[in-house]
């Protein structure tokens, strides 16, 4: 699949960007070169390839959950501007 500099300029117009003569031919290459890669990768069989969730061959490597004590409320709202015995108090951030 080709890509012109027609198809640049209408995907920087819809991205809100404002790209020079030099920036759209340089892009439209670039572009061109990343499909043309896709399309290589579109050929490769994998129809002998087991789905995979993740990348990584461990599998899930995050931390087991433990909990550990927590700061103390009164210690929280020793340095907040504004709070009521239960919540820290903000300003409208939505009219």
């Amino acid at each position: 699949m080709a890509i012109s500099n027609e198809d640049v300029v209408k995907v920087a117009k819809l991205s809100r960007l404002a790209l020079t003569g030099d920036e759209v031919t340089t892009y439209t290459e670039q572009l061109g070169k990343i499909l043309h890669f896709v399309e290589k990768l579109s050929a490769v069989d994998t129809k002998t390839v087991q789905p995979m969730i993740t990348a990584a061959a461990d599998g899930n490597v995050f931390r087991p959950d433990v909990p550990k004590p927590t700061l103390d409320r009164k210690a929280a709202f020793a340095s907040a501007p504004a709070h009521d015995d239960e919540f820290f108090r903000v300003p409208p951030v939505i009219e």
